[in-house]
């Protein structure tokens, strides 16, 4: 798969963190750090920690900051997560050549950022290999599109409208979301799954407007207005039955949360 790095400006990483994050990833987090049930002063590297969404909630959870990093290689990303939470530790760098030695971390975790990866298996190795012999990676990432209603109508209108290559790069999000080949993956980064479990969630806006506003932001630069307005359009009828009365969305999106531990 061709790498995406969907670097952001200043602007576009306030957006995500106002807007995406309490439309979805707020969810998605309290979802992984249940499943990891951190205890206090537990070490946890978030690794592709975005603005910081998952690790602020396992700061959250357990009441010290000390033992708990963030790490992406997006500065924007990371201004928003410095600005947020001071007090936690966060580190730009590359989730496929991590800078920690070997069981730096009892817990390492990742949330929506696999399918990102230049290399998934050198990054879930890299996990492993920071987590130690006793530790844990727990990674959480899109399922499969098919089984997401609410981006298969969205990517459907984009097909319409928009170039293969326009295409490709918004069904990026959902490149590694079959259960065989994420099972795959982590079997080649050396890592043994504990437990694979799949849910379905939503991304919840108040309006078509603000949904295609975030989701289309990865393609901003690739359409023209023209080809934007008629995506924009073809939602409005695609997603229809995604919208409630008072015209907010809930797009359904399969997610999957795997835990596992280094062979």
């Amino acid at each position: 798969m061709a790498e995406q790095t969907y670097t952001l400006s200043a602007q576009a990483a306030e957006f995500y963190e106002s807007t995406f994050v309490p439309a979805l990833f707020a969810d998605w987090a309290h979802r992984l750090v249940s499943a990891v049930e951190p205890a206090a002063g537990q070490s946890v590297l978030d690794v592709a920690c975005g603005t910081g969404v998952v690790a602020r909630t396992v700061a959250d959870r357990v009441g010290t900051t000390d033992a708990i990093v963030g790490l992406d290689r997006n500065d924007a990303m990371l201004a928003v997560a410095r600005r947020l939470r001071p007090d936690l530790q966060w580190r730009l760098g590359e989730a496929e050549a991590l800078p920690f030695d070997d069981g730096s971390f009892e817990t390492v975790v990742s949330q929506a950022a696999l399918m990102f990866f230049g290399d998934p298996v050198a990054a879930l190795r890299e996990m492993g290999r920071v987590a130690g012999t006793g530790g844990r990676v727990v990674v959480q990432v899109p399922g499969r599109l098919a089984a997401s209603p609410g981006y298969l109508a969205l990517t459907e209108a984009v097909g319409r409208h928009a170039t293969p290559e326009v295409l490709d790069l918004l069904s990026a999000y959902f490149s590694v979301g079959e259960p065989d080949r994420l099972t795959d993956l982590f079997q080649r980064g050396g890592l043994r799954i504990d437990r694979f479990d799949t849910w379905l969630g939503a991304t919840r806006l108040d309006s078509i407007d603000t949904f295609l506003a975030v989701e289309l932001l990865p393609i901003a630069d690739q359409i023209s207005r023209p080809v934007r307005d008629r995506i924009v359009e073809d939602c409005r009828t695609g997603l229809a039955g995604f919208v409630d009365a008072t015209g907010a969305i809930a797009a359904p999106i399969e997610v999957h949360l795997i835990t596992a531990r280094r062979r």
